[in-house]
């Protein structure tokens, strides 16, 4: 941020207008900067956001997907060893979104997404949601449905 300005001392005053024009400049430029939380934490580098942060963010326009995040991982998608999180009772669910290997594996490898990634198993699961709702997750739905 530019506190200051210099004033020259020749008779033109040129430089001394310069740069006060440059310091107005950066003055209202600073008052035209206001955001919102949620563009504060779009702001983050992802290495600087939680994976609950992350799934927030991702799923803004779907707050029953961030629902089922949480009841399904606890917003997790690697475990404290950094092994990909899989599912207590099948453990070909997979990841933050609790997406089945067996029954995805294939069809999110041909549409391109890496379900074994973050980014990759959010994605597929927005695909998921737009093409069967939340049918892939009842059987956690007594914990999100609420």
């Amino acid at each position: 941020m530019l506190i200051g300005a210099f004033y020259s001392n020749s008779a033109t005053g040129d430089i001394g207008n310069k740069i006060e024009a440059s310091v107005l400049s950066a003055i209202s430029s600073e008052k035209e900067i206001v955001i919102t939380a949620v563009e504060a934490e779009k702001m983050k580098t992802e290495s600087e956001m939680t994976v609950k942060e992350r799934v927030s963010v991702y799923f803004e326009d779907d707050p029953v997907l961030v629902r089922i995040a949480g009841c399904e991982s606890s917003y997790r998608h690697l475990d404290k060893n950094g092994y990909i999180v899989r599912g207590k009772v099948n453990r070909r669910d997979i990841g933050v979104m609790q997406i089945n290997e067996y029954y995805h594996l294939s069809a999110s490898k041909k549409l391109g997404y890496d379900i074994y990634t973050l980014e990759g198993n959010m994605a597929y699961a927005k695909y998921l949601y737009e093409k069967k709702g939340s049918q892939p997750w009842n059987s956690s739905r007594a914990c999100w449905n609420s």
